[in-house]
């Protein structure tokens, strides 16, 4: 029988590649990644394939590799930059006799640390409990026999499966819990509606800004850092700005590629602010060599949870280490359809509110003509 491995913090990274070698930049964001959960990397351990191998996703000759290493540097965790099957993660921490996390469950990890509201974590919770509903049969191995004899019987059930209907009557209350939360959001957003205020969501990559270019608009001095998923809850603030009048701005969660499935059903109650706002300020990190990648993530994001539809601004941040000036730039139909802005020094501002006057100007309703 295996009883899994406790877990730590001494961690060795596998990124691994499908047919190229791993890009620079995506280990680098992977790294970053653990080092938010707070894993003190020890190591990286680049892999190329050519596609994944059945038992273990990595090879069995990297395998050997990575359990050497793991002697060598005395570490207590491997994190894997790839989506894991429970098989391959069970298979994975026998042969290395050490845990294994897969690149889903390190993001759920950050997502625990950091939610404050209470929504926010009833939606980790709920996104934590379906991923774990699929791995639970390695933590219980122990217990899946019941015993004989007189005063050891069982009450005709197998320890995982009481775990698994436990679970699952939790999952059941989670669920019902959010439930009651999108209803209250439901009925605030028709108030806003029924009032005409025009409603503006940031969305984004995780670190490209956005929180901070909330702070910049709104006033609101809610958290920002210099970090993977500095921010998880959704905020909203009402802004007045001339031209446009009383506006809704929502802050919410940022995104990032191979983002956990489990993770957008969850927040999905908290992203439907971003589905029926009248605008989206599209934040990205003007100084990333690979914004244009990131862009195309959160739009595939965008487009799984039917905000494709909705209008967006691009709002090109962090001038300041690009050394770009700040300007507004319009399509083929004389609509602003990106600005250039340093959100941290204030650099651009007006582009972005022009931006915002512009849209609001013409959402609004039609004026009714007086006798």
């Amino acid at each position: 029988m295996f009883d899994r491995p406790g877990s730590g913090e001494r961690a060795i990274l596998v990124c691994v590649g499908l047919g190229h070698a791993p890009e620079p930049d995506r280990i680098e964001e992977f790294t970053a990644l653990a080092r938010s959960a707070g894993a003190q990397v020890l190591d990286v351990m680049p892999v190329t394939r050519k596609s994944p191998e059945p038992r273990f996703f990595v090879g069995t000759g990297k395998v050997d590799e990575i359990k050497a290493r793991i002697a060598e540097l005395k570490a207590d965790l491997v994190v894997v930059d790839a989506a894991l099957s429970p098989g391959q993660e069970r298979n994975l921490e026998k042969a290395l006799e050490c845990r294994v996390l897969d690149r889903s469950g390190l993001i759920l990890d950050i997502f625990a640390q950091r939610a404050r509201s209470f929504e926010g974590k009833l939606q980790v919770e709920l996104a934590q409990l379906e991923h774990m509903s699929t791995r639970l049969v390695r933590g219980w191995t122990h217990l899946e026999r019941q015993k004989g004899g007189i005063g050891l019987r069982g009450p005709g059930e197998t320890q995982l499966e009481t775990d698994r209907r436990l679970l699952g009557k939790r999952v059941k209350l989670l669920r019902e819990k959010l439930s009651r939360l999108q209803a209250q959001r439901t009925t605030q957003r028709r108030a806003r509606q029924r009032g005409h205020v025009f409603s503006v969501s940031l969305v984004g990559y995780t670190n490209a800004g956005k929180s901070t270019l909330f702070n910049a608009l709104t006033g609101a001095g809610t958290y920002a850092a210099d970090q993977l998923f500095a921010t998880l809850d959704t905020t909203t603030r009402r802004v007045f700005i001339p031209g446009a009048g009383k506006l809704v701005i929502s802050d919410t969660v940022g995104f990032i590629r191979q983002l956990p499935h489990t993770l957008v059903e969850s927040f999905r109650a908290t992203l439907e602010e971003t589905v029926q706002a009248d605008l989206l300020l599209h934040v990205v990190d003007a100084a990333s060599p690979v914004r244009d990648s990131q862009i195309a993530e959160v739009n595939k994001v965008l487009a799984e949870i039917g905000a494709d539809t909705v209008p967006q601004v691009l709002v090109y941040n962090k001038i300041d280490l690009t050394g770009a000036e700040p300007r507004a730039e319009r399509d083929a139909c004389a609509r602003i359809a990106a600005v250039w802005v340093s959100a941290a020094t204030g650099r651009g501002l007006e582009e972005v509110r022009g931006a915002l006057t512009e849209y609001a100007a013409a959402a609004a309703p039609p004026v009714a003509a007086t006798a």
